[in-house]
């Protein structure tokens, strides 16, 4: 029953990704939020994943440690793997490993792309201890080169060099900053077919294009492709399941988003609860709505706890729905309150989303600091009395 259930998900799947190729980004949300919202969530584009997954500053690290290892210049091993390639001669992996680290320019992809081409034609059939394709999108990445990295990937006769889910996501990260939705779903297409499996990043990647997108079609991709999760037992993100929400509420169904929003586990976040308000003020909830807010004003938390912040366009759909109604005055009430506390900030949903994470690796750093600090601080007594 559940393995027929995700059968009948990716045919859906296949079905609407053809279709949506072919669709413009409209907005369908306007006459739900004030006109104009649609355009700014079109602007936003930024970086969905962090640097811990990216790891672009650790592979420009190793390009800087590699060419000082090299005997002679760069140009000149890069000028001689060229002549290799023209001789037909057998490319080793430490060689290829090598050009990929070496390569500065559009010009040095050309050599690095015919490169990859022929060595994924001399070890198809062979189990390669060394995933080339991460490299390979970094270095598309850190260039600017997202079209020669689609192209790459989506090409048929590389299947099978691009093995794991982190080239895609890479990939689908890089389209995603330059607004390129159509290519990116294009590259979910290839990994669906490849039978790549997803990984916790690609859930947020597949959302964010999805919402991004916002049309019929993308949204019942989107729903498919939470539902086949589901089905399987994965851990969906919370990022993913707030995507799906914002889409679910551009597309004017509050049911699923209702839905999808009761599977997030904890809902504490400024993005949850301002998706919550505005989940409450489509389905008519108005009175819980500004109870939230109400709630949010009257926290008796420490000074140094960071209220609630709510976002100006959540607080313009309050006042859109209450127009004229028995909650406009009591709406008027809670948004001055917000504004004597100073808790509306003019970030859109939309940039909220968007968000780029900080990254494990950042979060360690501000602890380290605050640790250090703390230390600093602290009385050495033991050391004082040693004395």
């Amino acid at each position: 029953m559940v393995q027929s259930v995700g059968n009948m998900a990716l045919s859906r799947l296949g079905k609407y990704c053809g279709s949506l190729l072919r669709e413009s980004s409209k907005g369908v949300f306007c006459d739900v939020l004030q006109p104009g919202w649609i355009e700014r969530c079109a602007g936003a584009k930024r970086h969905l994943l962090s640097e811990d997954v990216i790891k672009l500053q650790n592979f420009q690290q190793k390009k800087l440690a590699l060419a000082h290892r090299v005997i002679g210049s760069k140009e000149n091993y890069i000028e001689q793997f060229s002549e290799k390639l023209q001789r037909n001669e057998l490319i080793m992996q430490d060689e290829l490993k090598l050009l990929l680290h070496l390569c500065e320019s559009a010009d040095d992809m050309l050599i690095v792309r015919d490169a990859i081409y022929r060595y994924h034609a001399e070890n198809q059939n062979t189990a390669l201890e060394f995933k080339f394709g991460p490299v390979f999108m970094r270095l598309c990445y850190e260039l600017g080169l997202e079209k020669l990295a689609a192209d790459t990937l989506n090409d048929k006769t590389m299947e099978g060099f691009f093995t794991d889910a982190t080239s895609f996501n890479i990939l689908m990260d890089m389209l995603f900053t330059k607004g390129s939705y159509e290519n990116a779903l294009e590259v979910i297409r290839t990994m669906k077919k490849q039978d790549v499996s997803f990984s916790k990043d690609t859930y947020i990647l597949a959302s964010g294009i999805c919402y991004k997108l916002n049309t019929p079609e993308s949204y019942t991709i989107c729903t498919v492709l939470l539902e086949e999760a589901q089905v399987k037992g994965y851990h969906i993100p919370k990022r993913a399941y707030c995507f799906a929400v914002a889409l679910a509420l551009r597309q004017n169904d509050t049911g699923n988003a209702q839905s999808l929003f009761s599977q997030i586990m904890s809902i504490d976040s400024r993005l949850c609860q301002n998706l919550k308000v505005v989940l409450l003020t489509m389905s008519g909830a108005m009175t819980d709505a500004i109870s939230i807010l109400s709630e949010s004003v009257l926290s008796d938390g420490p000074s140094f706890v960071k209220k609630l912040e709510i976002s100006q366009e959540v607080v313009d759909l309050l006042h859109f729905r209450s127009k004229d109604g028995p909650q406009m005055m009591a709406v008027k009430e809670i948004v001055s309150k917000l504004e004597q506390t100073g808790q509306l900030t003019q970030k859109t949903l939309d940039e909220m989303l968007c968000h780029t994470p900080s990254g494990k690796r950042k979060q360690a750093l501000i602890m380290d600091k605050r640790r250090t600090h703390q230390r600093a601080l602290t009385p050495q007594k033991s050391t004082l009395l040693s004395d």
